[in-house]
């Protein structure tokens, strides 16, 4: 899932000569591809964006809470009886992933334009781990308190366990997360560290589309060549949704062309033969099949609205509380499965299977709140100026001149 900061674009401005779109921001290290002009307005804030991420993170929320079969302790009772609409918006609404996945590649490459690797860490760790520290104690101190009421695996977590996840590289030493939800923060983090090198070369137009190019060549291939590594870091499955997030926002850069559509028609033509090994380990989860059809008619509904909002269809949009639905997002991912699935099953007992869902919500959504609002807000200036002051170190150690031995 992504979980990014909503900056501000340039307007992209033509040459009077050449009609060609030029780069405006080019870091100073790094040569433009054409002169530099003017410093460019700043485009409106895309609201939208942070509503997509609402919708993408209330998706994943209804497929644990009532698309999932497997469990039934959790509702007492089969999901599918209890509430038969929701179970079928449930079922398919894990597709919120991938909507995260391609909103995360178009706005990291946004936030990036322009700025140095110590400013794409910096704000990388600002946004992902404060809320990402508190919820892992919580989820993890929720399981010493309680049992679990799923799956074959009652052990509580261990002390290594814990402490693993909080560096969210746990997934490549074989430890468990601490919520299954978590696994989608591996993908990011993979997606990141590859971007990361594009960063530190300098991103220029030419440079970015010949990165997907190279991203994409290789997530074909990977799955073919029997060599598990290129498969950890090119990642065949979920590649086309970040590398189609990258070129929607090319065109809201640049403008739109043949290269870019062509481009996010490849993206997405990909995209729909990978979604038929994906369905399968949702069907474990629902216990019944899932349509082929309904999966790509969704997922081809993601891709159309984020370029639509990349093109400029909603920036109509001004509403002033999406910024806030955008901040909850995250803390509310981070927070809803198991959690979530504790309150459901103590709830449930109580209230019938619609209330005890509107209950659970708005409990989360509070429990979000309270974690942007007393750990990310106060933190991220904290953690920003610090982070800030050790890459301005690291910067002046670099040009420093290097001790040697006296002459003569």
């Amino acid at each position: 899932m992504t979980f990014t900061d909503n900056a501000r674009g340039a307007v992209p401005v033509q040459h009077p000569k050449t009609h060609l779109v030029q780069e405006q921001d080019s870091p100073p290290s790094v040569p433009a591809e054409a002169p530099r002009a003017a410093a460019p307005a700043k485009r409106p804030r895309l609201y939208v964006l942070d509503g997509l991420r609402l919708i993408a993170a209330l998706g994943v929320l209804a497929w644990h809470w009532l698309g999932v079969e497997r469990f039934p302790d959790i509702w007492h009772g089969s999901p599918s009886k209890l509430m038969p609409l929701g179970h079928l918006v449930g079922a398919y609404s894990w597709t919120g992933v991938e909507l995260f996945f391609l909103i995360s590649g178009f706005v990291i490459c946004m936030s990036c334009w322009g700025r140095s690797v110590g400013d794409f860490v910096t704000s990388r760790v600002v946004r992902l781990f404060p809320a990402y520290w508190v919820c892992v104690l919580l989820t993890a101190g929720v399981l010493l308190v309680v049992p679990k009421i799923w799956g074959d695996n009652t052990h509580r977590p261990t002390p290594t366990r814990i402490l693993t996840n909080l560096t969210m590289t746990n997934m490549p030493l074989g430890v468990d997360n601490i919520d299954p939800v978590y696994w989608t923060l591996w993908a990011e983090l993979r997606f990141y560290i590859l971007f990361g090198v594009m960063v530190a070369i300098g991103l220029t137009y030419r440079r970015v589309l010949a990165f997907c190019g190279i991203w994409g060549f290789m997530a074909l291939i990977a799955g073919s060549v029997d060599m598990p590594l290129l498969v950890t870091i090119f990642q065949p499955t979920y590649a086309w949704f970040f590398i189609g997030g990258i070129t929607i926002y090319l065109m809201y850069r640049f403008g739109q062309n043949l290269l870019l559509w062509g481009m996010l028609g490849f993206c997405w033509l990909i995209s729909q033969d990978q979604m038929r090994g994906v369905i399968g380990g949702y069907e474990y989860g629902t216990r019944h099949h899932l349509s082929w059809g309904i999966t790509v008619g969704i997922t081809t509904l993601a891709f159309a609205v984020v370029a639509a909002s990349g093109l400029g269809a909603f920036n109509w949009m001004r509403w002033k509380w999406l910024t806030v639905a955008g901040a909850l997002t995250y803390p509310l991912y981070l927070l809803h499965q198991v959690i979530g699935w504790q309150l459901i099953t103590r709830i449930s007992r109580h209230l019938d299977p619609y209330p005890t869902l509107a209950t659970v919500t708005a409990l989360m959504m509070l429990a979000a709140w309270l974690v942007h609002r007393l750990i990310e807000r106060p933190l991220a200036p904290f953690l920003k100026r610090h982070m800030e002051a050790a890459f301005r170190q690291v910067r002046a150690a670099g040009s420093a001149p290097t001790g040697g031995g006296r002459k003569g």
